[in-house]
């Protein structure tokens, strides 16, 4: 299917339409990022939009919210037409259009009714000052709206992370009121950095608001949740609409062949018991390469908590907050070890200084990508070399020539999706632009690749690639050490696991891992305590 024409839409857009888009075309350099996009989001219905890696989500959503101008095509809001390329965030507001990204948008040191306050305006006083006790009851009425169980003056950082996302949709859309003059919410990933349970009450909550009468467009790349939760789905490919699926079309079948394009399931990579991808082949364990062992834990007793050997992939599981982030960060000395001892093949590791770590043949890729990986505004030549400037330069100085030429190989060999290494690295969809960070650090051939959620807000397709680019580095003799809160994902990339609470590592899971016997261990050391 390549999309809706005009005339099936303009009779319904007054209707039972909350938006439509036609036509809408975007093209970077001689990058087609949208090529005609013509769509409908039924009113009241939660609507996926799914689609692999660069097939043009980003871009329709950025159009939505006017931050990118398309070439042309007109948008339907609030039942009139308006010209896509006249389209601003202004105007977006003004329609009704709320947007909610995976990023955590709220403050965590601030409290729940200052971050409401921060959507709207803080009540005030006739002398202009903040009026407290009407801004904690008007923060009260809005998380009773939305059926949020929080106090108002209970910190961000103390909630769940299911009730952080809350708080934020709360945010965006507390100042709508009849259901009539509902707009349409957004969401972009906003399951991404959940673990499991968390995401089951987020959903619940969606659904609630959905039989409430609001609108949502679900962006997502977990098959699973869009499967459960939305009632229609458009799936874009190559910036092109590949299929639309209503009501007891949506299936994991479906999806996938929308996605790849008709590839069948096993061709595509996809389980279908899990969606999680080929599992990792056994290999031989090389010579240790890492060692991780505790000296001034009080409740542990001293002995080696981790043993990594070359070649193997090994997991670090463990509830949000249990420290298994930290502990990739300790091993690569960007926060304090806190008697953590690190022995790497050569010796040991003293002080926490990542130089040392690097030139050790520890590599790290941290969770967040854009904060603490990226340089977005760079070109994707540049975020490829940062790693490796001295092969790059002559006498001190940089010769762009060769930073281009190597940056021109590692995209091939990594499969990167760009227009060419002068774009900026935010040209990139999020699963591109994860394997350039990967490729940063692989072309160093470390000896161990700390992956701190490795496939965090990125697609099906991106999430196969990545973890065939892994398991290749792994066998070549790379020792992998992986942190991710999709415990599928654990059980389909690593050879084994290791459960982390309160900072330490207090379990060994050994192969072959499975999703549910992860859950087990996690579960199991939680009640433990």
């Amino acid at each position: 299917m390549s999309g809706l024409m005009a005339s099936d839409l303009e009779p319904r857009v007054a209707s039972r339409v909350a938006l439509a888009a036609e036509n809408v075309s975007k093209t970077y350099g001689a990058t087609r990022a949208l090529d005609d996009v013509s769509l409908e989001v039924s009113a009241g219905a939660i609507h996926g939009l799914m689609g692999g890696n660069g097939s043009g989500k980003s871009t329709f959503i950025k159009a939505l919210a006017g931050v990118v101008t398309p070439d042309h095509g007109r948008l339907a809001l609030r039942g009139e037409w308006v010209d896509a390329r006249a389209h601003t965030p202004a105007r977006a507001k003004a329609s009704g259009l709320h947007f909610v990204h995976q990023q955590n948008s709220t403050f965590p040191d601030l409290t729940v009714a200052e971050n409401l306050a921060l959507g709207r305006g803080f009540e005030s006083t006739p002398l202009k000052s903040i009026a407290w006790g009407a801004q904690k009851t008007r923060a009260r009425s809005v998380l009773q709206r939305f059926e949020i169980d929080v106090d108002p003056d209970t910190p961000m950082v103390r909630l769940s992370p299911a009730a952080q996302m809350m708080v934020a949709i709360a945010r965006a859309l507390q100042d709508q009121d009849a259901a009539d003059e509902r707009g349409v919410l957004v969401l972009d990933e906003p399951t991404a950095s959940l673990p499991k349970h968390e995401v089951d009450v987020l959903l619940t909550a969606l659904r609630r608001y959905a039989e409430d009468g609001q609108t949502i467009i679900y962006v997502s790349h977990r098959l699973e949740e869009v499967i459960s939760i939305t009632q229609e789905v458009t799936v874009l490919r190559n910036g092109r609409v590949a299929s639309r699926l209503v009501g007891e079309q949506i299936s994991h079948d479906s999806l996938v062949a929308g996605i790849t394009g008709g590839q069948t399931i096993a061709a595509a990579g996809v389980s279908a018991s899990d969606g999680s991808g080929r599992r990792s082949p056994d290999v031989p364990v090389g010579a240790p390469v890492l060692t991780l062992r505790r000296t001034s834990r009080d409740r542990r007793t001293n002995h080696d908590a981790l043993v990594l050997g070359a070649g193997e992939i090994v997991g670090i599981a463990g509830l949000l907050g249990s420290g298994r982030s930290r502990l990739l960060k300790q091993v690569f000395g960007v926060v304090p070890r806190d008697g953590l001892h690190v022995e790497l093949s050569g010796g040991p590791l003293t002080g926490s200084d990542v130089r040392e770590a690097m030139k050790r043949g520890v590599a790290f890729v941290p969770e967040d990508r854009l904060r603490e990986a990226a340089l977005p505004e760079l070109s994707i030549a540049e975020n490829l070399s940062i790693t490796n400037l001295r092969q790059h330069s002559r006498a001190g100085w940089i010769k762009p020539s060769r930073e281009r030429g190597a940056a021109k190989q590692l995209i091939a060999e990594f499969a990167v999706r760009a227009p060419s290494p002068s774009a900026p690295l935010t040209a990139l969809s999020g699963g591109n632009q994860q394997k350039v960070i990967l490729a940063r650090w692989l072309q160093r051939r470390p000896e161990i690749l700390l992956l701190d959620e490795p496939t965090q807000g990125v697609d099906i397709g991106a999430r196969n690639e990545i973890h065939e680019l892994v398991r290749a580095a792994a066998a070549a003799g790379t020792a992998v050490l992986v942190v991710s809160s999709d415990l599928g994902e654990l059980a389909a990339l690593a050879h084994r696991a290791v459960v982390v609470s309160d900072g330490d590592i207090v379990d060994t899971v050994d192969g072959p891992l499975t999703e549910d016997g992860l859950n087990d261990a996690v579960y199991a050391q939680e009640k433990s305590l």
